[in-house]
């Protein structure tokens, strides 16, 4: 575990600690933030490397860049001088030996039990919950469930990012996907915002630490046309026909067809509904079905049966499911989790919002639907060149 690597560290020297005021420019804003800078000592590393330490105190002040104004002038005169009286009050602290004493017990705080309660207030919001509820179940993993805040730094923000990226797995044992990464450590992120918020520790130390890029991997579908041709093609196994398409008519991950339930499935006065909880999020969805998805469910059986049942992930499954596209004339590289892609393609396509397919599919985040609309204008874009030159 990486805590252990950092547990050899030497204690710092003793020295006289020293107080600055900085100021940062945000480059997307234009203004001037103000923070303290607390130069604490030198420590030894078990490599016998110097390294300075320091606490940082963002303020939460803003200064206007280049005022205009004799009111700019003004506020930034006013803002400085507060920022100068807290300095002032941090350096009476240090005289006096009561800085960072209240600090260092709220430091020594459990992050795991923190992230814990945190995690738990989201609970109302269950596809918020599930993603803060994979995120605590990494950090255990990469840490251990006994890590206090004052042992994260920046090199353990760092490096779990990076355990993220290249060593996590999700439960079928496949590596995290590029979204997964960036979500979960936005959340360990946003755990970390709170924590100086309430005044447990001064600074965030993931605030200079890059966050984990979205790759937007190449998502095949089906089109309309190929849809309707694997629905006429012969499959060897009923059971992976009917779920295929019923995703395709549905948007349903692998998982939530495979647990499904009858028990989960409703008539109501409009059709039939079915009510489930996601396997990926953990979050309660609800989702409408038409006549024609409740067609490829089959009849009814008990209760507490799986509506596919006899379907399970194999390599025989995924050849079976190549050589029916091959039947039907379909070319791509089509995975189960396509059928998905293909409903999200064809909702977009026939004019459903994109912020109604985000809560159809059942995404916590607009930004990862939005991914779909960008395969929908390059569509457009495709459209536009097949007039041909009318000059010829």
């Amino acid at each position: 575990m990486y805590l252990c690597k950092r547990l050899a560290a030497n204690s710092s020297k003793k020295t006289k600690m020293k107080v600055h005021l900085r100021k940062r420019q945000h480059s997307k804003t234009g203004s001037i933030s103000l923070f303290l800078e607390i130069y604490k000592g030198t420590t030894t590393t078990p490599e016998g490397k110097v390294k300075n330490l320091r606490d940082y105190e963002y303020l939460n002040l803003y200064l206007i860049d280049k005022p205009k104004t004799p009111l700019d002038r003004q506020s930034n005169k006013d803002t400085l001088q507060l920022a100068k009286s807290i300095k002032a009050k941090r350096e009476l602290e240090i005289k006096n030996g009561l800085y960072g004493f209240a600090n260092e017990f709220k430091q020594s705080t459990n992050f795991v039990d923190y992230f814990i309660e945190q995690t738990e207030k989201r609970k109302e919001s269950a596809g918020n919950y599930g993603i803060w509820d994979s995120t605590l179940k990494h950090i255990i993993r990469f840490a251990g469930t006994k890590i206090s805040f004052k042992e994260i730094d920046q090199a353990f923000c760092e490096n779990f990012r990076d355990y993220l990226k290249d060593t996590a797995k999700k439960s079928s044992g496949q590596p995290l996907s590029s979204s997964s990464v960036a979500s979960y450590f936005s959340k360990f992120r946003a755990c970390l915002k709170e924590a100086v918020r309430k005044k447990i520790i001064l600074s965030n130390p993931a605030i200079d630490v890059n966050s984990p890029r979205i790759i937007e991997n190449i998502r095949e579908y089906l089109t309309l046309e190929e849809l309707k041709e694997i629905v006429k093609a012969e499959c060897r196994y009923d059971v992976l026909k009917r779920a295929f398409i019923f995703s395709c008519l549905t948007g349903l991950r692998w998982s939530d067809i495979n647990n499904l339930k009858w028990s989960e499935l409703q008539k109501t006065t409009d059709g039939y509904r079915i009510t489930f909880h996601q396997q990926k999020t953990k979050g309660l969805q609800y989702l409408d079905l038409s006549e024609q998805a409740r067609g490829y469910l089959g009849e009814a059986g008990n209760p507490e049966d799986r509506v596919f049942t006899g379907l399970k992930y194999s390599s025989y499954v995924n050849v079976e499911l190549t050589k029916w596209m091959m039947r039907a004339g379909v070319t791509k590289n089509i995975t189960f989790h396509c059928a998905r892609h293909t409903f999200a393609v064809l909702q977009l396509s026939l004019g459903t919002e994109i912020f109604t397919l985000s809560k159809l599919l059942g995404h916590s985040e607009l930004k990862t639907t939005q991914i779909y609309a960008k395969i929908i204008d390059e569509k457009k874009r495709e459209a536009v060149n097949k007039i041909p030159d009318i000059n010829i």
